[in-house]
């Protein structure tokens, strides 16, 4: 196994050869209100995803409460804009009180909850939490220290790489890596809610594996799933998606999430479209025999005696498929037979005589 693309968080292996690893980001879909955070978890596990997602944060450990321009949002998201950052922060921050039963609730269901944090006091708090592994939001990829405090966990890391350079990323994941951090995935991300199709730029995901050495992936904020499907067909062995009960409840991160219907249909999709990939194979499949019939190969079409000459008026090319491949008929010409043959009878090796 390649120690370098396929990593285990918790009781899941992730990267080649294995399962995509689909992750529900919960995001601001909670509405700040535990029993629709709760509900959420079970259904995204209902649905079949290996993991949920939190985010743990507070305004105060974000920015700070100040309406000077800088801190208004602008052309983002209808929900965002005109808000300051304070303000949007303060509607969408999960309490901390709810994350250690949350986590509970998920590993009662059968999945994996992690969550991304955003600066040194959260890794202190997740890691009396005691989660298998840390998201890096694409915004907090240039939070130095917050990269170094994540690394020196030792945990596996999921970063998304989002509106950073090529130096950005490759800084980021050096910090990482000098500070601990083994596992990495890094997942290929538009910061644009939501993405145009035309903007996602799905082959930058095997570039990812090339270029970084490590396990590739997609956090998608594009709106429906033919995407996050997509991408697995190029590599993708993490897909991170925002996830909500029902679009109509209104939220944040509503316009841009999936409801349950689609996110059991994109783990249905992801696990048919890993099945197909398979490895590199030309020829006959198990499953492909019983159409041999139409296939050409050489058949006898005229009754041969025994020390008969092979010729084209008596050996033709025809279907079905269960004589001796059309490529060796020169070979054939002019040799031949070693005993009576019957009209229809597929040839083969044993009824020619090996000297012409």
């Amino acid at each position: 196994m390649d120690k370098k693309f396929c990593f285990k968080i918790g009781d899941k292996w992730i990267g080649r050869g294995k399962p995509v690893f689909v992750i529900a980001e919960i995001s601001a879909n909670h509405k700040q209100d535990f029993k629709r955070a709760e509900l959420m978890i079970k259904t995204a596990a209902n649905c079949g995803v290996d993991a949920v997602k939190l985010q743990t944060y507070t305004p105060d450990t974000l920015t700070i409460d100040c309406s000077k321009k800088w801190f208004v949002v602008k052309n983002a998201n209808p929900s965002w804009d005109g808000k300051t950052l304070y303000e949007l922060y303060k509607k969408a921050y999960m309490p901390w009180e709810w994350q250690p039963k949350l986590k509970k609730i998920a590993e009662d269901c059968g999945i994996i909850l992690f969550s991304s944090a955003y600066d040194e006091t959260s890794v202190d708090f997740l890691e009396k939490m005691h989660v298998p592994a840390y998201k890096i939001a694409s915004f907090e990829i240039n939070n130095i220290n917050l990269l170094k405090k994540i690394a020196r966990t030792k945990k596996p890391v999921i970063i998304s790489k989002g509106m950073a350079s090529l130096g950005a990323i490759k800084l980021a994941i050096s910090i990482l890596k000098k500070n601990g951090a083994k596992d990495i995935a890094l997942l290929h991300c538009v910061s644009a809610y939501p993405t145009k199709p035309k903007d996602m730029n799905l082959a930058t995901i095997p570039d990812i594996k090339k270029k970084f050495k490590v396990v590739p992936g997609l956090s998608d904020h594009s709106l429906g799933i033919s995407i996050a499907i997509a991408s697995v067909a190029v590599g993708a062995c993490v897909i991170e998606k925002h996830f909500t009960l029902k679009r109509g409840d209104g939220g944040l991160d509503s316009s841009f999430s999936i409801e349950p219907k689609e996110l059991k249909q994109l783990v249905q999709s992801v696990r048919e479209v890993e099945n197909s990939i398979g490895g590199i194979r030309y020829g006959l499949l198990k499953n492909e025999k019983g159409n041999i019939a139409g296939l050409r190969s050489l058949f006898v079409i005229k009754n041969i005696k025994a020390g008969q000459e092979f010729t084209l008026r008596n050996v033709h090319c025809i279907r079905p498929g269960y004589g001796l491949n059309p490529s060796v008929l020169p070979k054939i010409l002019g040799r031949k037979a070693v005993k009576n043959i019957e009209c229809g009878t597929p040839l083969c090796w044993d009824l020619i005589n090996k000297k012409s």
